[in-house]
């Protein structure tokens, strides 16, 4: 067996028989309560969201995480290829069609870890929980696992001076030069969401690092024709939540009017969406003679055939075929997001597969997920993962895992959530 294999061996009997909680909630309590500036801010959390933070950490071995960070490689490659362009934006509503420069900001890479290695599943361009995973990797203590093989948690440092860094970035690949005086982070009544704690998390964060920050409502920002504006105050730079990717809808017309109009650096943007997250380029990416004919390196088609499941628009012409297939595919809509309607395949029922023919969707080869084992009060528990790398212009800030049962990721798992991904060293202990 080679030191990689090994590793690879290690990591799996970890996540199957490591019951050590390495999670420090008084200094994780600790950490939240001092990002925000309130002294109840992780108590609150606590008791609503009660299953946001796994006590457990998933292994994951070095060499597969380096794997992944070739796939982002490649994505990134493919991206810049014309004829990869063209193709999506093909199917793009044309607001996707400006370019202003800003390439999208914190950008979730998601992968299941299979026997075969890495799977890319998808990928978002508004990825929620990057703010709460940073103070979580930093509470983790020491597990008995420390002693078997070395392992670091993966890429948790300086998370504060990365994001500040982003946002900068962004701004000056619109404006050039300078930084944003105010951020607003912008979502439909962003405290009836889930991750509104992640908003003031994001906010407590932009205010140290010295910008102004606000949380808006996308429905009360208004545009006066030159400036974004909220409560009466100019908007310089917008970080995006919203799940309307084109800005379609009428209560987003104000936001909508200033970037089409230059008037504000938007990031996320529509274009950062159509072009990576669209469900539809997942078959593009998973398309090598399609990629090879638009001139794409050799290296990048092989990282990205051996881990993109092949994927292939819902179409009256494959529905036969895709039905009679279903149990080996999952379908998610072309579109969507958070994993909402989103199918394994072997529990689509007639009705669904009718609703499923009837909008836009895609079907992807299934890959099953990692599992990792954890310990509940009524005894153990068998999880799946998915790993999720947060991103900005192709480089990794920051990784996490998700712990679930279902068929998709829901932060609702008793002894699940999110999870800091320990990186299991090639090297083992005792090896030069």
């Amino acid at each position: 067996m080679s030191t990689i294999e090994e590793v690879g061996s290690k990591a799996e009997r970890l996540n199957r028989g490591c019951f050590c909680i390495t999670i420090d909630r008084v200094a994780l309590v600790e950490a939240l309560n001092r990002e925000v500036g309130s002294q109840d801010f992780a108590q609150g959390l606590s008791r609503t969201h009660p299953s946001l933070f796994s006590n457990v950490p998933a292994f994951v071995p070095a060499a597969l995480l380096a794997e992944m960070g070739r796939v982002i490689d490649a994505v990134e490659a493919a991206v810049s290829l014309p004829g990869y362009r063209e193709a999506a934006l093909s199917w793009a509503p044309s607001i996707a069609g400006l370019d202003f420069g800003p390439v999208g900001a914190l950008m979730g890479y998601d992968f299941h870890v299979t026997a075969s290695g890495p799977k890319l599943i998808e990928v978002n361009t508004n990825a929620g929980g990057a703010f709460l995973n940073a103070p979580l990797a930093q509470a983790q203590r020491a597990c008995c696992a420390e002693a078997q093989v070395p392992c670091e948690i993966s890429h948790s440092q300086d998370f504060g001076s990365k994001i500040a860094g982003m946002f900068i970035d962004e701004w000056r690949r619109q404006r050039g030069a300078g930084r944003p005086a105010m951020i607003a982070i912008v979502d439909d009544a962003p405290e009836e969401q889930y991750l509104f704690p992640e908003f003031r998390l994001a906010k407590a964060l932009l205010e140290e690092h010295g910008f102004e920050a606000v949380i808006a409502d996308a429905k009360e920002l208004l545009f006066d024709g030159k400036t974004l504006l909220f409560d009466g105050r100019p908007i310089d730079l917008v970080y995006n939540r919203l799940v309307d990717f084109a800005l379609e809808e009428p209560r987003h017309a104000a936001l909508q009017a200033a970037y089409v109009g230059g008037n504000v650096v938007l990031t996320p943007n529509p274009r950062a969406y159509a072009l990576f997250a669209d469900k539809r380029n997942l078959t593009l990416l998973s398309d090598s003679e399609r990629l090879n004919r638009w001139g794409m390196a050799q290296n990048h088609l092989d990282v990205l055939r051996a881990t993109v499941p092949t994927t292939v628009i819902v179409l009256p012409g494959n529905a036969d075929t895709l039905w009679q297939d279903r149990r080996n595919l999952f379908f998610k809509p072309a579109r969507g997001h958070g994993s909402k309607a989103a199918y394994r395949g072997d529990k689509v029922t007639r009705k669904v597969w009718a609703e499923i023919l009837g909008r836009e969707y895609v079907a992807q080869a299934y890959a099953a997920p990692g599992t990792r084992n954890v310990q509940l009060d009524e005894g153990r528990a068998e999880l799946k993962v998915d790993v999720r790398l947060y991103t900005f212009a192709g480089t990794v800030l920051l990784a996490a895992a998700r712990l679930y049962q279902g068929q998709t990721t829901n932060m609702r798992t008793p002894g699940g959530g999110f999870a800091p991904v320990l990186e299991v060293a090639t090297r083992v202990v005792g090896s030069p």
